[in-house]
């Protein structure tokens, strides 16, 4: 409740973070409780940088007889999105509120909610006389802005962290709560400003429109060589991938199940996806890139806005890339693309802001497979499940790349009107009962396999 009371924005959203103090108070906050809720035997570590975001690390010696000297990661993040409008009258992003079994606020879910369930699934396994290897709780406080601050932290944290046979992570989402969901990809992402100027300072439009083109109308122009306007696709080869067979047939055999990313969308009106084939849609969300329009600047209220043609418009553009697409060919070619022969000569300026890569999961080991679907039909009551996500974690893929041998198993809270990122957002208490369960009877598995 005290950490949902925390405005802790990503820097992306606070650059002042630092003069602010939110997020050293919500990492204080958990570095505390920490310290105080762990086995005697465990270590927990507030790291600093200057310039960077905070650090924990909650290291936990193996306990009982576990079959290897082998390392698990468990992962959360304590940085928080930005407030957004639209909540519900009696909630707000800073003000915890617990209606029935769901705590509302910002962060709850995505993803505060992990450093407290990380210790008590250690102290769950220990006093029910389980097993675990040694365990490494890392919980960050910039992945909402793309984990920038994470790579300066590996350098001196690299033989700390060991030889990691498992990770897990606790900042994905379920596409209900019925069952135990990993996830077995997760999008990258391009996130980019465009503006455009064609005049040094507004003018009367009644004066100069038709003697000067607007900034509004080029950018249609230019926005129309990187998306199709009728159907939405991206344009640009460099944002695409091959989709792996299994991946598909995955996708295939998740709508014949009866899942369908329409079920949790609240359309306006009679708006209509571009497709009614589940698959396809399940693919559209998880494998494909999209274009979304996140914020404009250089344009006032429509109530405010006055009779003048306006010097110049920027859009944020935000690109979600396929799980096996490398961002940074595919930002360049986004610059060149957009700034290549501006119409009407106007000035066109792209900013990359962040560029990040997706994940695909390796093979699920037997051992894994089995461990996931005894805690589900165990805590659960139902079959394990699994499913790509459209969001991203910019981490998993960092941490592919450094321990290629390793078993992943990333799930979380947030299933159907969670909203993570948006207003309303809760976490479903039940739930993360039944994952912080989950995780203990995983970490038991993989020290007796």
């Amino acid at each position: 409740m005290e950490y949902i009371a925390i405005p802790a924005k990503s820097p992306a959203f606070e650059p002042a973070w630092e003069a602010e103090g939110h997020l050293a108070s919500a990492a204080e906050l958990i570095r505390s409780w920490c310290e105080t809720n762990t086995p005697a035997d465990a270590s927990v570590v507030m790291h600093e940088i200057p310039g960077r975001t905070p650090v924990i690390t909650i290291e936990l010696p193996a306990h009982g007889e576990p079959t290897s000297n082998e390392t698990v990661m468990l992962y959360g993040h304590l940085d928080k999105q930005p407030e957004m409008e639209g909540w519900r009258d009696g909630l707000s992003p800073w003000t915890p509120v617990l209606q029935g079994d769901r705590l509302y606020g910002r962060g709850g879910a995505d993803d505060g909610y992990s450093a407290f369930a990380i210790v008590t699934a250690i102290n769950a396994l220990r006093a029910s006389g389980g097993t675990h290897c040694r365990c490494v709780g890392l919980i960050e406080a910039s992945e909402e802005s793309g984990s920038p601050d994470l790579p300066a932290y590996f350098g001196r944290l690299d033989d700390f962290l060991g030889d990691v046979s498992l990770v897990i992570g606790l900042d994905s989402g379920a596409a209900d709560y019925d069952a135990l969901w990993s996830t077995t990809s997760l999008r990258g992402g391009v996130n980019a400003e465009l503006r455009v100027d064609v005049l040094e300072r507004g003018m009367h439009s009644g004066l100069v429109s038709g003697a000067v083109p607007s900034s509004m109308r080029i950018l249609r122009q230019l926005l129309d060589r990187v998306e199709d306007a009728e159907t939405g696709e991206v344009l640009l080869d460099r944002f695409h991938c091959e989709i792996p067979a299994d991946r598909v047939a995955e996708a295939q055999a998740a709508a014949a199940a009866g899942l369908d990313p329409r079920n949790d969308i609240a359309y306006s009106g009679d708006t209509r996806p571009s497709s009614t084939d589940a698959a396809e849609l399940l693919l559209a969300t998880t494998w494909r890139p999209t274009l979304s329009y996140v914020g404009i600047d250089g344009a006032p209220n429509v109530a405010d806005a006055g009779m003048v043609l306006r010097p110049s418009t920027t859009l944020g553009l935000s690109f979600r890339l396929p799980p096996l697409t490398d961002p940074g060919p595919a930002a360049e070619q986004l610059v060149e693309v957009l700034t290549a022969d501006p119409p009407s000569h106007a000035t066109v300026t792209v900013t990359i802001d962040k560029a990040s890569n997706g994940w695909n999961a390796p093979a699920t080991e037997p051992w894994l497979g089995e461990a996931l679907e005894s805690a589900s039909t165990t805590y659960f009551g139902h079959h394990a499940a699994s499913m790509g996500i459209g969001g991203g974690i910019p981490f998993m893929w960092m941490l592919g790349e450094r321990f290629p041998d390793a078993q992943f198993v990333i799930t979380g809270v947030l299933g159907p009107e969670s909203n993570a990122h948006g207003p309303n957002e809760f976490l479903h208490l039940p739930t993360a009962r039944r994952v912080t369960a989950s995780v203990a009877h995983i970490l038991h598995a993989h020290a007796t396999r």
